[in-house]
């Protein structure tokens, strides 16, 4: 059976940890057995309270089942009450409560918090006004007593039958159809339903807390904790992402994925999983300055900063030798930063560097870090857990320079990641609307063309849109700088009188000219900015609302909702590599969420370019 034929699985059923083999025996058969449209947690905390039921089914069709699994031998019965178990335990008696009261109690209180949305609700013209718009029910898996055990021992008096499947209809010879419609049993009160994609999303949204996105702007679809106000668009990982999120355990893993398809969403889920259970300090490493400042600044809000350290790979380099108190390359510029690659490599080879300093390390951008680098990372991670994360896009390679199709041509394994077999790719984009998604694409389809390539090599990923719609991309001709920069504060006071935040726009440029220009407009019209440009601001860019001034390079991790790009006359500049050029401004345009505008003095290669790939999109769309 294909993959795509199964029930899918949270976490995935080689990552799950199982405290009994019938939990397992019953995980596979849910996976395998199960149509494609059921959707399967295992101790997964629900809801509100945290509660533990074994497993949580769901399905569009069915609706939703709890269910609890026992290992339990009918010799260790002793009696059996609608309500307790009495039972040997190692020799001793023991009294439990009933699984499948246990069961109903879970249901009873999952179905309570979804229907505090009346989404999820009947309406008024409904039988049940209020109730839960779907069936619901509860049931026992006893993985080692038979029907006939169960019959010739009575316990359907305290065990609703039809609300327990035994040893013996859970076989792996068992019929798929006839397993699931034992399963589907289980639901005694059935009536019609078609939950739509929106919906399932929306108990997912109740049912679990970790997997909510948050809809404040300028978040860069990392999750918040809190409870957003109803009836507001929820947002919550998809379910790919959140088998990903669930499923990560111990060893190397590549994460591929499209520019906004939440790489950094899962790496901070995952960094806040580790920050509570590694016993060594847990490092992320970025190349871009400002996404370590914005990552360091939501670690602060979830309280785990001094659990986790957020740095750029050459600071993290100065820490080394520092804490080793080896010598620092006293030369400036980027001979300093060529020199200090040089060094701390040198000093892992000599044995000078202490290994194994870190429980995890994740790699945030692993599209910028040179081959040399990863084997750095990996000396320095535990070699027991292995914990290492890389995050990768091809297409998002702006730190590469002109021998840049030399760097492509490594296998993750030449450098020591041993992620074979345990890489993921993400091709949807979930950031972008249709509009802006397609036009960035189409203004540089050569670079984005997708190449496939094996488990351990770097693949060029072509992004799929989640087809959210919105405004197509405006590209503006204006008469010279006066009024360019004047159209750049008159859309901006446009965009907020319309009441987005200043947190929620930027203006993207791509030489430190353009950013005193910018910065000189925005003053003069007294809008409030932060820039980039300047280093010790970075690390208080949502220090208070402003629209945020950034470059091209910096922009690389972020997102805001409306982005401003100007002076494209001036790309690509003399003397710099257009493929490089073009990916910048890619890199630039999918940093807005919904609204795109560009602009430019005069004409250029790009935007001409850009002109053709906006008329093909309107003719396409």
């Amino acid at each position: 059976m294909d993959d795509k034929d199964m029930a899918q699985l949270f976490p995935a059923l080689s990552a799950c940890r199982f405290d009994a083999p019938g939990e397992k025996r019953l995980a596979e058969r849910l996976e395998k057995k199960l149509s494609t449209d059921w959707l399967c947690w295992f101790n997964v905390p629900v809801g509100p309270k945290g509660l533990q039921p074994d497993f949580v089914l769901l399905h569009p069709k069915i609706g939703l089942l709890v269910l609890e699994v026992k290992d339990w031998k009918m010799t260790s019965l002793i009696s059996i009450t609608a309500s307790d178990v009495k039972k040997y335990d190692d020799g001793q008696e023991k009294t439990v409560i009933n699984p499948l009261a246990q069961a109903r109690k879970n249901a009873f209180e999952t179905v309570q918090a979804l229907e505090k949305d009346s989404a999820l609700t009947q309406g008024a013209e409904a039988y049940r006004p209020g109730k839960l718009i779907m069936p619901y029910s509860w049931g026992v898996v006893l993985t080692e007593i038979t029907r006939k055990e169960f019959e010739a021992r009575q316990l359907g008096a305290a065990m609703e039958g039809t609300r327990v499947i035994c040893k013996d209809e859970m076989y792996e010879t068992a019929d798929s159809s006839v397993f699931e419609q034992q399963v589907c049993k289980m639901l005694v009160h059935q009536f019609p339903v078609h939950l739509v994609p929106e919906q399932i999303d929306r108990v997912r949204y109740h049912l679990f807390p970790e997997i909510r996105l948050s809809p404040a702007p300028a978040q860069f679809g990392l999750f918040s904790e809190q409870d957003a106000p109803l009836p507001c668009l929820l947002k919550v990982m998809d379910l790919q992402q959140e088998q990903l999120a669930r499923s990560m355990g111990d060893g190397h893993r590549v994460i591929h994925g499209v520019a906004g398809s939440g790489k950094t969403m899962i790496l901070v889920y995952r960094c806040l999983y580790l920050a509570r259970a590694a016993t060594k300090p847990v490092l992320v490493l970025c190349f871009n300055k400002t996404l370590a400042a914005r990552l360091n600044q939501v670690l602060q809000q979830h309280r785990q900063e001094h659990k986790v350290t957020v740095v750029g790979f050459h600071a993290w380099c100065h820490s080394l030798l520092t804490q080793a108190k080896l010598a620092i390359p006293e030369m400036k510029g980027a001979k300093f930063i060529q020199a200090l690659e040089e060094e701390v490599l040198r000093q892992m080879e000599s044995g000078a560097l202490a290994p194994e300093q870190y429980g995890a390390i994740l790699i945030d951008e692993g599209h910028d870090f040179k081959p040399e680098w990863f084997r750095l990372v990996v000396h320095q991670v535990d070699r027991e857990r292995e914990d290492l994360l890389v995050l990768y896009d091809d297409a998002q390679a702006i730190y590469r320079g002109k021998a840049s199709s030399t760097k492509l041509a490594f296998s993750f394994a030449s450098v020591g990641i041993k992620a074979s077999g345990r890489t993921t790719v993400l091709r949807i984009n979930y950031r972008n609307t249709l509009e802006v998604l397609s036009v960035a694409h189409a203004f540089s389809k050569e670079l984005l063309s997708a190449r496939d390539a094996e488990d351990d090599h770097v693949p060029v990923l072509a992004p799929q849109s989640a087809g959210r719609r919105g405004e197509m991309p405006q590209l503006l001709s204006l008469a010279g700088p006066a009024q360019e920069a004047q159209c750049l504060v008159t859309r901006l006071r446009a965009e907020h009188e319309n009441g987005r935040a200043w947190d929620d726009m930027a203006v993207i440029y791509r030489h430190t000219e353009q950013a005193f220009w910018v910065e000189e407009a925005l003053k003069a019209a007294g809008i409030p900015y932060t820039t980039a440009r300047v280093s010790s601001q970075r690390t208080k860019l949502y220090a208070h609302p402003s629209v945020k001034i950034v470059s091209m390079h910096s922009s690389k991790g972020l997102e805001f909702g409306f982005v401003m790009i100007p002076r494209l006359h001036e790309m690509p500049a003399k003397g710099e590599d257009e493929a490089d050029e073009m990916r910048l401004l890619y890199v630039a345009m999918t940093r807005a969420v919904d609204r795109l505008v560009m602009s430019h003095q005069g004409e250029s290669g790009f935007t001409e370019r850009l002109g053709e790939a906006i008329a093909q999109v309107k003719a396409s769309l």
